[in-house]
């Protein structure tokens, strides 16, 4: 996996050593225009704005919330077992960097999918 060599030491930690950012932190987590969030390692598209929403399950606020990727190819979902836990991790498909983890909510519009995402993960690209 290529790294970019602009990323800050934060950025590394999370998308290469798997780790998470501190809980409402994040400079995207209140973020609110209009646009596409890219991959901070290697610029691809990985979710839109219009899919972005704010959560409001116990254990996931604290993180920007997506209720899809950006297209099918965008991101791919692996089995974490790690922490003692059963989760699904989330990385970008194109450069394989880690991106957080995804899970069922109730609170995820139409009931569905709450792809819980580092910030330092994101770039983000303003609709023209």
């Amino acid at each position: 996996m290529q790294q970019n060599p602009n990323l800050t030491d934060e950025q590394k930690r999370v998308l290469f050593d798997k780790g998470t950012e501190t809980p409402g932190t994040g400079e995207y987590l209140n973020h609110s225009e209009q646009g596409a969030y890219t991959c901070a390692n290697c610029g691809a598209e990985l979710f839109r704005s219009t899919e972005k929403y704010e959560s409001t399950t116990p254990g996931l606020v604290g993180w920007p919330s997506f209720a899809n990727p950006a297209t099918n190819d965008a991101v791919e979902l692996r089995p974490d077992d790690s922490l003692g836990m059963v989760r699904t991790e989330v990385v970008c498909k194109n450069c394989g960097g880690h991106l957080g983890h995804v899970f069922d909510a109730p609170d995820a519009p139409d009931g569905g999918k709450h792809y819980c995402i580092n910030s330092v993960c994101l770039g983000f690209s303003p609709k023209e």
